[in-house]
């Protein structure tokens, strides 16, 4: 008779690098899946004060250009119509008066919504060359109106 021989069979093993690397696999997944809610912030009502001074109001007022839907220009508080040449004149001029009076010159930028960029882009280059700053502060009181 004969017997069959049996080969002894290595016992069966976990391959722990494979593993990491599919939970790290599933891990990355699930931190790219998942969504992260914002937690609601803590909402104040803080009291008003009619003495008190909004910042910016001891400062030199800013040069104001509003931008319309159309791409009109207007410049200053009255809205005069203007061309990119005049506004470059006109703002040359406005600059050496401030700078003269000790001031930094300052430039607020108002603009539709609808306004076309082009029009936004020019008006920040003009700005820049006659040396003027874009104040982001009075932009938001000045849309505020």
């Amino acid at each position: 008779m004969k017997f069959l021989q049996h080969k002894r069979r290595t016992a069966p093993a976990v391959i722990i690098v494979a593993l990491i690397d599919v939970l790290i696999v599933l891990l990355i997944f699930l931190i790219c899946t998942t969504t992260f809610r914002q937690q609601p912030a803590l909402r104040l009502s803080l009291p008003e004060s009619t003495t008190a001074l909004k910042s910016g109001t001891n400062e030199n007022p800013p040069l104001l250009i509003s931008i319309e839907a159309s791409g009109a220009l207007r410049y200053g508080m009255a809205g005069d119509v203007v061309t990119p040449d005049q506004l470059r004149g006109r703002l040359i001029l406005d600059a050496e008066k401030a700078r003269a009076g000790g001031h930094d010159a300052l430039l607020a930028v108002r603009a539709d919504k609808s306004a076309p960029w082009g029009q936004i882009v020019r008006v920040m280059d003009i700005a820049k060359a006659a040396n003027i700053r874009i104040s982001s502060a009075y932009m938001k009181e000045a849309g505020a109106k």
